[in-house]
């Protein structure tokens, strides 16, 4: 709900404060370490229009060179994360955009925003959120660095509709110690699509998102935007959960709804 979105945007200031004066400033980087490894895991798929596309790049771009994303980014213990940009749609269209980058301060914050805006726009066929995470899981290998946390950023507006059960691949990716958090958009769920769900956060909580301190914040207006791309790097920075969260579903627990909606969804108007 848009008061709960509210609570959670209101709380970055508060996060940012108490990092500031509470937390040791960042010893020097030893070796290949980092605070954390972040995918950040876009969704380009056909049922993401330009304007959101361009509306999701311009919220991770703004987030990265943002005052509360860098103190947050000073107050880790290493002071540095490696982060990496992957676009996904269907099952094999996985692309990395940007590849793995150290973010260290404001002119690597400022490289790396530029840097996704600048890559070109693309949409593709399908969703194929599971694909995505495997994907992701096997490119934080890939990286050269090592973590304290792993994590996978994955923003994305429909229900996993081709490649594996999406349940498989997170419970596949979370036995490897990886967190996965969720951004699902709800911006246009007033298109009546025969793909769309109205609940779309409820199947990431239950069905995408876990792993360690797993967290989901929708978005259902463009003005909430940016703001929640802000606060959700923030909050994985920082390697926190944002208050008055919903309950997580243990994945042995039974979800509020089928994690295969999608697939199901998908052979009942196009029967493949």
């Amino acid at each position: 709900m848009a008061w709960r979105l509210t609570r959670i945007l209101c709380f970055v200031p508060v996060l940012v404060a108490l990092l500031g004066s509470g937390a040791a400033q960042a010893a020097p980087a030893a070796d290949n370490m980092v605070d954390v490894q972040l995918v950040l895991a876009v969704d380009v798929s056909y049922s993401m229009d330009p304007d959101e596309q361009t509306l999701q790049r311009e919220g991770y771009a703004a987030a990265l060179v943002s005052d509360d994303f860098l103190n947050a980014l000073r107050q880790g213990p290493r002071g540095r994360i490696a982060v990496s940009y992957v676009e996904w749609a269907g099952e094999r269209e996985q692309r990395v955009v940007l590849d793995w980058s150290i973010i260290d301060g404001p002119a690597t914050a400022r490289a790396f925003s530029d840097a996704i805006r600048a890559a070109p726009l693309r949409r593709v066929y399908r969703t194929s959120i599971s694909a995505a995470l495997l994907f992701s899981a096997n490119h934080l290998k890939t990286s050269g660095y090592r973590g304290l946390r792993n994590v996978i950023d994955v923003s994305g507006d429909g229900v996993n509709n081709q490649g594996p059960p999406v349940e498989r691949a997170r419970d596949a990716v979370v036995a490897q110690g990886i967190t996965i958090n969720g951004l699902p958009l709800l911006l246009k769920r007033s298109t009546n699509s025969a793909i769309d769900i109205p609940d779309l956060d409820v199947y990431y909580e239950d069905c995408v998102i876990g792993g360690a301190g797993a967290f989901v914040i929708p978005v259902r207006e463009q003005a909430e935007f940016a703001r929640a791309i802000k606060t959700k790097l923030v909050l994985e920075v920082a390697g926190l959960r944002p208050p008055e969260m919903p309950r997580i579903i243990p994945a042995v627990s039974p979800p509020r709804l089928s994690c295969l909606i999608g697939e199901r969804l998908w052979q009942e108007h196009w029967n493949n």
